[in-house]
């Protein structure tokens, strides 16, 4: 679903639709900080997989890209029925390892930026959770998908 009436911070996300449900609050009645590390793996997933980097590809290579870190400023509270739109980019590939991704959820009954995030990942052998080159199928797909503009390596 196309959402361009939102100010996004970057132009042309992927994004996915979220509801947010009871159980994704805590005892303050807001969505829980875990449940938006959920959502940004989960719109990581699904855009990387749209991009062509599938979970058939990841295990024909035996290489993953691991998030080696995440950092979250939460702006404004979501609440249970809220519908949110959660965009994401990739910021940056270097060639080799790593990769770095930019979030934005957004309230669209408001226009409200609930939560900017970036995160970080690092190429792993799948077998050894080592560190490993990124293969030739993942540097073409990083490279070609990484914008310009946004919080990179």
């Amino acid at each position: 679903m196309p959402h361009q009436d939102i100010a996004w911070d970057l132009p042309d996300p992927f994004t996915i639709d979220i509801i947010v449900r009871d159980e994704d609050t805590d005892r303050l009645g807001h969505a829980n900080n875990v449940v938006y590390v959920r959502w940004l793996e989960d719109v990581s997933w699904a855009h990387i997989e749209r991009l062509g980097m599938t979970w058939a590809l990841h295990e024909k290579t035996g290489k993953a890209m691991a998030i080696t870190r995440t950092e979250i400023d939460y702006l404004a509270s979501a609440n249970a029925g809220d519908h949110l739109v959660l965009g994401t980019w990739l910021t940056g590939y270097d060639g080799r390892f790593r990769s770095s991704r930019q979030f934005q959820l957004v309230r669209p009954s408001d226009g409200k930026t609930l939560v900017r995030a970036v995160s970080t990942h690092a190429c792993v052998d799948m077998k050894t959770q080592r560190p490993s080159r990124a293969p030739k199928e993942f540097a073409e797909i990083l490279g070609a998908a990484a914008v310009s503009g946004g919080k990179g390596l």
